[in-house]
């Protein structure tokens, strides 16, 4: 196959353009991006290795290797990784299958300082454009014969021609580093030792694999005895490790500091930012594994969309297995971050073993457990923080109320919006605050919190002093159909038909006076109904009312208008469920109602509806028709 001409994919070029005109001001992130994909490279084939016995590999040993041409201005990274094929090389740096690439290139061209983008949008490699003007890479497929080389200069197009290399198996990539600046603040020669010792041991001096570099040192000549000569020396080479190769997870916590965590952190996660929380555990006894876990401080570019890939990455003593282990983590904390090391399952386990795995299970256990008293822990020392955390993830972690494992230990640890609490409360301080006379817990959902406290369910609740719960997450409609109580105490939706408010005492001093109004109003209730029979299954007097006339209410067991709305959003069919019309008969409308013409009622009722649609939250059907509805009623009134 000769040498080959092809153009980058759309979405490149425009990577390539703002990598070229250097929009970081932290150009030497590249070298951690090309550094960390030699060493995803190197866990491949270890990986591989684990799983064919008979696979041809290297006898040299495994390592990441740093070479530099200060005349030639040139800077290069090998390894003896898994290395890639033609087909990988042009999926790889041709092409970006990432669905999340437009956003990214979306985001960078308006925040033009934010290199933590470059990693978490895996497009690391094309870093190396904001340091050098063409760079190549010789890439070798481990079990292949050929390898391939591919070259470009960010000029839209890239060669690629098979190639042989001496090394055999892994990835060689050089790049023609551009002239800079001496007096640009942000001058960095990468072809000096101390840069490339500087770079490597803030970034990646975690990396298990060696990161080797020949060093030239002077050293004083020695004379026939062994003393040196002064004023006599001579240049020495010899091959340096630049990296510590400490595997941070299996160390005692107390002994790494919290900038180790940081930057392990962020070599792992490709994340630029600081973590949130860093947890940091080590099982022993009966089953032996270490964990290192992070709660990042944003949410990933990538994080609601469908098919993104979540969970621990999975070592089998210190030996990587693989990433994003599901098995070890239950959806509702995909938002963690890091991995597991185990001392007791064996290399060569597979996807399919681990999903029946015992030991697997018992790990997931411990994690999860270990994640919740931390989260517990964190709660009650620094709230401020935590709620940081729960603004991020929190509607996240409300998804586990549905997991009967964990549900009373989430309990504990959700956070909501009240009519009480200017900020967020727990489900504890709600049930501290309640009058000795409320029996159970109220919350209502909605979009916002301006929304459900004007609410007119609220009104009844806000006379007698009753807190109630803001659900304003899409996920709360959910959550709430597992979570029906409290402790002791019932929690329920305001918006459903039977809610009571009173003591039995209230109750039975309204009786009466519900049923005398029922029957005043029971020629008008029968006029409404008629009016409404194609929407409401049912209009009635209710005493949950204090300043607004209507509002609709769901039935006990039918899902709420919020519900159905999510549904349809999602594009579900939802069936349809007529809902009952609540009327307060002391209201003035209410009371005018009863004496105007059946005309009028009939368009005065309809009104009623749709307002109690409007101040729910939910459309009404015929827009036009109650705006001509209010105009014309308004100018009856001006008469």
């Amino acid at each position: 196959m000769s040498k080959e001409k092809k153009a980058f994919q759309a979405e490149v070029k425009q990577i390539l353009d703002l990598m070229v005109h250097s929009l970081y001001s932290q150009r030497e992130i590249f070298l951690r991006e090309l550094i960390s994909n030699s060493s995803d490279a190197l866990d491949k084939l270890r990986y591989e290795e684990a799983q064919n016995s008979d696979l041809p590999v290297s006898k040299e040993e495994r390592a990441i290797w740093l070479a530099t041409d200060a005349d030639k201005k040139m800077l290069t990274i090998r390894d003896n990784g898994i290395g890639m094929d033609y087909d990988e090389v042009v999926k790889n740096l041709g092409t970006i299958a990432h669905s999340g690439t437009k956003d990214f290139v979306s985001k960078i061209q308006k925040a033009k300082s934010q290199p933590d983008l470059i990693g978490q949008f895996g497009v690391g490699f094309y870093s190396a454009f904001m340091v050098a003007d063409r760079v190549e890479v010789i890439t070798q497929k481990v079990g292949a014969d050929t390898g391939v080389h591919w070259e470009s200069g960010a000029d839209g197009e890239y060669t690629i021609e098979p190639t042989s290399r001496a090394e055999g198996h892994g990835t060689t990539i050089v790049l023609h580093l551009k002239p800079q600046d001496k007096d640009d603040d942000g001058f960095q020669d990468y072809t000096t030792e101390w840069t490339l010792k500087s770079i490597v041991k803030r970034y990646s001096d975690f990396i298990e694999w060696p990161i080797k570099m020949e060093v030239t040192k002077e050293e004083p000549e020695l004379d026939d005895e062994g003393q040196p000569i002064e004023g006599k020396t001579k240049s020495v080479t010899q091959v340096e490790t630049l990296n510590s190769q400490k595997a941070l997870w299996i160390r005692n916590p107390t002994e790494v500091k919290e900038d180790e965590y940081k930057e392990f952190y962020k070599h792992f996660s490709h994340d630029w930012q600081d973590p949130l929380q860093t947890v940091h555990y080590r099982a022993e006894g009966t089953q032996e594994f270490s964990s290192l876990m992070f709660i990042p401080s944003q949410v990933p570019f990538d994080y609601n969309q469908r098919g993104t890939e979540y969970g621990l990455s999975l070592y089998v003593k210190r030996v990587f297995i693989t990433h994003h282990c599901e098995d070890l983590t239950p959806t509702w904390l995909r938002f963690v971050k890091g991995l597991v090391d185990s001392n007791d399952l064996p290399l060569n386990v597979s996807r399919e073993i681990l999903q029946k795995d015992r030991q697997i299970v018992s790990i997931r256990k411990a994690v999860v457990s270990k994640l919740l008293k931390q989260f517990s822990t964190w709660l009650g020392k620094d709230r401020g923080e935590y709620e940081k955390f729960f603004d991020l993830f929190g509607s996240t972690l409300k998804e586990g109320l549905g997991d009967y494992e964990y549900k009373e230990k989430l309990l504990d640890l959700v956070l909501f919006k009240s009519s009480h609490s200017e900020g967020y409360t727990t489900l504890k301080e709600y049930v501290e605050r309640m009058p000795k006379d409320q029996k159970d817990m109220y919350y209502i959902s909605g979009d916002s919190v301006a929304q459900v406290a004007s609410s007119p369910y609220l009104e009844k609740l806000k006379t007698k002093g009753y807190e109630v719960l803001y659900m304003l997450d899409p996920v709360d409609e959910w959550v709430m159909q597992h979570v029906q109580k409290y402790g002791e105490k019932t929690i329920l939706n305001v918006a459903k038909d039977g809610v009571d408010f009173d003591t039995e005492e209230e109750k039975k001093e309204k009786e009466k006076d519900l049923k005398s109004k029922t029957e005043e109003l029971k020629d008008l209730l029968g006029a409404m109904q008629k009016a409404l029979d194609a929407h409401v299954k049912e209009v009635k007097v209710s005493d949950r009312l204090v300043d607004s006339p209507v509002c609709l209410v769901s039935g006990a067991y039918d899902p709420s208008a919020r519900m159905e709305q999510l549904m349809k959003s999602l594009g579900q069919e939802v069936p349809s469920n007529k809902r009952i019309l609540e009327i307060n008969p002391d209201h003035p409308v209410i009371q005018k109602l009863k004496t105007v013409s059946p005309e009028k009622q009939k368009d005065w009722t309809e009104i009623l509806y749709n307002q109690a649609l409007l101040s729910e939250g939910s459309p009404i059907e015929d827009p036009q028709r109650f705006s001509k509805q209010i105009t014309h009623l308004m100018g009856e009134a001006s008469l």
